[in-house]
């Protein structure tokens, strides 16, 4: 099936390592299962996603260290077509434990080296020359420390003639709807996040779909999705707004789920697929991921089965 290119950033990647205890306990030694490793971080997420879902993508991933050779080694495992950025420091690491009692998750992230102005040149050098006229560049996950709170705004710059998909959060989500990112094609966030830009509670999918269209009528992107946890997921531009509903699902780990989300939705896109096509992918490859293990991704034998609850509605 023809797409147009799709390219991904990934600034501040992570070693996940994934184990299970029988108990947290404070003050003792806590025996853990053997752990899975599997290469982290938004973009790359998305990218391993589209892998999975049978399309392409070119990731370019911020590489450092004796860890950041760990993570190419498993990115190459998994085929992913990726570019390295020469990174400061080491690559961070991030660990997600199940707590085997109660069923709970504990999610530890380290914040990863802090970057310079050398290390930001480099990454402006490198979109200028692969991000591609008329496709999608996905720019997700957290900001590297030591970048200023608008480098979302100064990476898209990099890219003018690419449609560019943000998914990001705290500050930079907030300067990005303070100082919107001229012709940001999507911006995503939670129903978290959501709330807390609009400064009140978005109780109800008319609530959350009102807003998002406030965003794209102030010109903060073209389309803003807010995904609504178990409920679902809206996404407004000018003119509409849909609601794909999440697929009911027994959750093993929430890990992935938004970054699934993006890979389906953007891949759609890629194909000329609609709107509300894309939002239902979305929705459906997001409800499978949450019913796998730890940091794993969705499967597209679940995507493709939860596909059918899906469903679009106008809001």
């Amino acid at each position: 099936m023809t797409q147009l290119p799709i390219l991904t950033l990934t600034l501040n990647p992570a070693l996940d390592m994934a184990t299970e205890v029988h108990e947290i306990i404070p003050g003792h030694k806590l025996r853990c299962s053997e752990p899975l490793l599997d290469p982290g971080g938004g973009g790359l997420n998305v990218s391993r996603a589209i892998k999975v879902l049978g399309g392409d993508s070119l990731a370019l991933v911020a590489i450092g260290g004796l860890t950041g050779d760990r993570l190419a080694g498993l990115i190459r495992a998994e085929g992913v077509t990726f570019l390295s950025i020469l990174g400061p420091g080491e690559t961070r690491q991030s660990l997600t434990v199940n707590e085997e009692t109660t069923g709970q998750q504990f999610r530890f992230m380290l914040p990863g080296p802090v970057w310079g102005e050398a290390e930001r040149a480099r990454v402006f050098t490198l979109l200028r020359a692969t991000a591609r006229p008329g496709g999608l560049s996905v720019i997700s996950g957290s900001q590297p420390p030591g970048v200023p709170v608008d480098f979302p705004a100064q990476l898209a710059a990099s890219m003018p003639e690419s449609r560019v998909v943000l998914d990001t959060s705290g500050s930079a989500l907030t300067e990005a709807v303070r100082q919107p990112i001229p012709g940001l094609e999507v911006l995503r966030m939670d129903s978290e996040e959501g709330e807390t830009l609009a400064g009140r509670p978005l109780h109800t999918r008319e609530d959350t779909a009102a807003f998002a269209q406030s965003l794209v009528r102030a010109g903060v992107a073209r389309m803003v999705i807010i995904a609504r946890g178990a409920d679902g997921n809206v996404l407004a531009d000018q003119d509409n707004r849909i609601f794909a509903k999440a697929a009911k699902v027994r959750v093993k780990s929430t890990v992935g789920a938004g970054d699934s989300f993006v890979a389906a939705f953007v891949l759609a896109l890629s194909r000329g697929q609609s709107h509300a096509e894309a939002l239902s992918l979305g929705s459906a490859a997001a409800s499978a991921a949450v019913t796998t293990d730890a940091t794993q991704l969705c499967r597209p034998v679940d995507v493709m089965r939860l596909l059918p609850e899906c469903v679009v509605s106008h809001v």
